[in-house]
């Protein structure tokens, strides 16, 4: 399904929504399209019975991601979030190096182009991937202060939220985005025992990271994927979109617009 006409592909017939959402031939949909319009294309699969596969975030409120999760549950569908950046060599390096480490305190900080709120939304959603690293690396976080500044003359923006563990540690995530900047993290994790300022070395991978996405998908449709780990995964993905939107909350109230 595409919104713009290609015709055929591969031998496959390109088809409409409509055609999608009524055969019986389609199990699942894989949903790649703008962040604004997930919400809407999730519940509409989810309500014609088909497992969904979806990009992050999977909405743009977290009542929203509570309600289509609930939906799934209720129709018995798989609804995967997709989530790239946790199976990435570069990051399982740095769980391993991280993991079993006491925090002092941590900065996160992403570099990257402009985007379009209109259809990516608030940063804390669309950046939603590093808010997930936190997530995943340090467990269970508190939002303590958020604020953004934007220059509009220059379609820059800059969002700081500041956290704290549950040890009480402090933790800062800067999503930084301007005309020309590299994409690009930084991080600078300081523990009892010294501090991470680069990234380990990786390998690379011998799978694709949307083919492992997928072949995780796949095993959840097959049932190989265990009830502890379904049950941490979607704590982590409905806490993370609580966060966002508790961030998104304190940096409205009020927003610093620089001119």
């Amino acid at each position: 399904i595409r919104r713009r006409n290609f015709g055929n592909v591969n031998e496959a017939k390109q088809i409409t929504l409509e055609d999608a959402l009524r055969s019986k031939e389609i199990h699942a949909a894989f949903i790649s399209t703008e962040n604004r319009s997930h919400e809407e294309t999730i519940r509409m699969f989810l309500e014609a019975g088909k497992h969904v596969l979806v990009e992050y975030p999977m909405a743009l409120s977290a009542k929203a991601a509570h309600e289509l999760w609930e939906m799934a549950e209720q129709k018995d569908k798989v609804l995967h979030v997709e989530h790239i950046e946790l199976l990435t060599e570069e990051y399982k390096q740095l769980k391993k190096e991280v993991t079993g480490k006491d925090l002092v305190k941590g900065t996160l900080h992403f570099t990257g182009h402009v985007l379009d709120e209109s259809k990516a939304g608030f940063p804390a959603f669309s950046g939603i991937a590093r808010l997930t690293w936190l997530i995943d690396l340090f467990g269970d976080l508190t939002v303590t202060s958020a604020t953004r500044e934007k220059q509009k003359d220059k379609n820059y923006s800059r969002m700081t939220v500041h956290f704290q563990t549950a040890n009480k540690k402090p933790l800062t995530w800067i999503e930084e985005r301007g005309p020309g900047m590299r994409r690009e993290k930084k991080i600078n994790f300081c523990f009892t025992s010294g501090c991470l300022e680069n990234f380990p070395q990786a390998p690379r991978s011998a799978v694709g990271l949307f083919m492992q996405d997928q072949n995780l998908f796949a095993k959840k449709l097959l049932g190989q994927v265990s009830k502890e780990e379904l049950a941490a995964e979607k704590w982590r993905i409905l806490r993370c979109l609580d966060l966002a939107e508790v961030i998104q909350q304190h940096c409205e109230q009020p927003e610093k617009i620089c001119s």
